[in-house]
C-alpha cells in the first residue's frame, strides 16, 4: 500500500510539473502530497546533481523528481524568502541549476517548471552555479530563441569571430570585465592584470571590428546581448 501511495503522489506530481489542466487534479495532487494548494512553491532544475537532493533541508519540504541527466526538485517555501534559495541549494547539492519564479499555489507549479529549465541555459558551459531567473532575464530573452540569437551573434559579433581564437577570447574577457566593472576601464584593467590604457584600446578595436560604439546605449545593448548569445552558444553537457 505504501508503494503504491507513493507511485500515485509520484504521478500526480509529474502531472502538475507538466502542466495539465485535468479537472480536479490540483485538489487531488494536494491531498495526495499532504501539500497546500495555495501554498508558496519554488521550482529548480538541476542538471545531473551529484548525490540528490535531500527531502528536507534547513526546515524546507522537498519534492524531487530526476529524469534523465535532469532533477526537478519542488520546494515549499511556506513564508520564506525566495532569494535565498539558489545559495540554499548550491549547498545542497553541485550546480548548475536554474530556479523559476515562486508559484502561487500549486497550479503554477509547471510554468516554474519551465521558466526553471529555462534559467538552467543561462548557465554557461562548465559552471556549477545555481541561478534564479528574475537575476537572469536577459540572457534567458536570448537562450529562448536561438535562431534570432544566432543571428545576432553573426551580425554583431561577426568579424570578432573571425579572429584568431587567441586574440578573440581577449576581446571577449575584456569586454566582459568591463561590463562586470560597471565600465570602468580602471577596475577593469585592474582585474585581467594589465594598465588601463590597454584596456581602453582593446575596446576601442572592438568597437571598429563591430561597427557599434559602447557609448551608444542601444548599440551597447546589442553587444550585451550579442556577448550572452556567444557564450550561451556552445553545447551544454
Amino acid at each position: 500500500m505504501r508503494q503504491r501511495s507513493d507511485a500515485r503522489g509520484r504521478a500526480l506530481l509529474d502531472a502538475l510539473l507538466e502542466g495539465r489542466s485535468e479537472p480536479g487534479l490540483v485538489a487531488r495532487a494536494a491531498s495526495g502530497l499532504d501539500l497546500p494548494e495555495r501554498g508558496r512553491y519554488a521550482v529548480a532544475v538541476l542538471r545531473a546533481p551529484e548525490g540528490g537532493v535531500k527531502d528536507e533541508a534547513d526546515g524546507l519540504r522537498l519534492l524531487r523528481r530526476r529524469r534523465g541527466d535532469r532533477e526537478t526538485v519542488v520546494v515549499a517555501l511556506g513564508d520564506r524568502d525566495p532569494a535565498a534559495l539558489a545559495e540554499q541549494l548550491a549547498r545542497w547539492c553541485r550546480g548548475p541549476g536554474g530556479i523559476g519564479p515562486v508559484a502561487d499555489g500549486l497550479a503554477g507549479l509547471g510554468a516554474a517548471r519551465r521558466l526553471a529549465e529555462l534559467a538552467l541555459l543561462t548557465c554557461p558551459p562548465g559552471t556549477t552555479e545555481i541561478v534564479r531567473l528574475e537575476d537572469r532575464l536577459p540572457a534567458a530573452l536570448v537562450v529562448s530563441q536561438p535562431e534570432l540569437s544566432a543571428r545576432l551573434v553573426a551580425d554583431v559579433l561577426g568579424p570578432l569571430l573571425a579572429l584568431a581564437p587567441a586574440d578573440r577570447a581577449l576581446l571577449v574577457r575584456t569586454l566582459e570585465a568591463w561590463l562586470e566593472c560597471g565600465g570602468s576601464a580602471g577596475r577593469a584593467a585592474g582585474r585581467l592584470y594589465c594598465h588601463r590604457n590597454t584596456v581602453l584600446n582593446r575596446l576601442r578595436r572592438l568597437e571598429r571590428l563591430t561597427s557599434r560604439s559602447l557609448s551608444r546605449p542601444r548599440e551597447l545593448i546589442e553587444m550585451m546581448l550579442a556577448l550572452d548569445a556567444f557564450r550561451l552558444s556552445a553545447p551544454q553537457t
